[in-house]
């Protein structure tokens, strides 16, 4: 199984008989390593965790150009479904979707918004608990540091977990790693959501450092590059 960095928040999973896109912001993306379609390329589903265009991205055209599902919580799917995406998986809180090929996916919750860029509802935002080829990923989306990733941990041992590093509008450097030392010290950390605007961290070393100086096992991937699993 293989995990591919495509910039921002953006990550590709793939086993050989099934391959799912996060948060597909590949065009305007400062960061991403190439276009979708090439990232689309035997793409089966698509997963969101909330409804803000830098996370939404190119997950219409994707969905319409290879006719596959796009998961995500049922306000978002609702408002996807409107715009022509003719197949999605309305998911909410608590519930695993069975994908097919041994995939499931759990939405948990995230601490940040979610609305469209003219200020449309898309419901709550979301973390998302990826099972493939034995292998739990914890995706957290846009968040900020809260209790129950403890109760994440607890229920779902994830073996990578991605965090977002980027500051301003999610946790920065300092408390992503506080949050991987304090709930996911024996996973695998991967920071995303940063140098892809002004505002946000230019680079991951501080997190890095942080993480480092924490024991935390921290894998920063560039974006393009691939961490391979089991």
């Amino acid at each position: 199984m293989k995990l591919q960095y495509l910039g921002h928040s953006a990550i590709r999973l793939e086993d050989g008989s099934f391959t799912l896109l996060v948060d597909p912001f590949l065009t305007g993306s400062g960061t991403a390593p190439m276009v979708w379609e090439k990232a689309a390329k035997d793409v089966t589903h698509v997963a969101l965790t909330h409804g803000h265009s830098d996370h939404v991205g190119d997950t219409i055209a994707i969905a319409k150009a290879n006719a596959i599902p796009v998961v995500a919580i049922v306000e978002l799917a609702r408002w996807l479904s409107r715009r022509g995406v003719k197949d999605t998986i309305e998911a909410n809180f608590g519930g695993t979707i069975a994908l097919g090929h041994g995939v499931s996916l759990t939405l948990v919750p995230a601490w940040h918004t979610s609305a469209s860029d003219e200020g449309e509802y898309l419901g709550a935002p979301a973390g998302l608990i990826i099972t493939m080829s034995n292998t739990t990923i914890y995706h957290a989306g846009d968040t900020a540091i809260f209790g129950d990733m403890a109760l994440i941990e607890d229920l779902y041992k994830p073996d990578v977990v991605l965090l977002p590093i980027g500051g301003t509008y999610t946790m920065d450097a300092r408390t992503a790693a506080i949050a991987a030392e304090k709930y996911f010290k024996n996973a695998k950390v991967v920071p995303v959501h940063y140098a892809t605007f002004p505002v946000l961290a230019p680079d991951c070393e501080q997190f890095v450092a942080e993480c480092e100086r924490r024991n935390v096992q921290v894998v920063p991937l560039k974006p393009g590059e691939v961490l391979t699993l089991a």
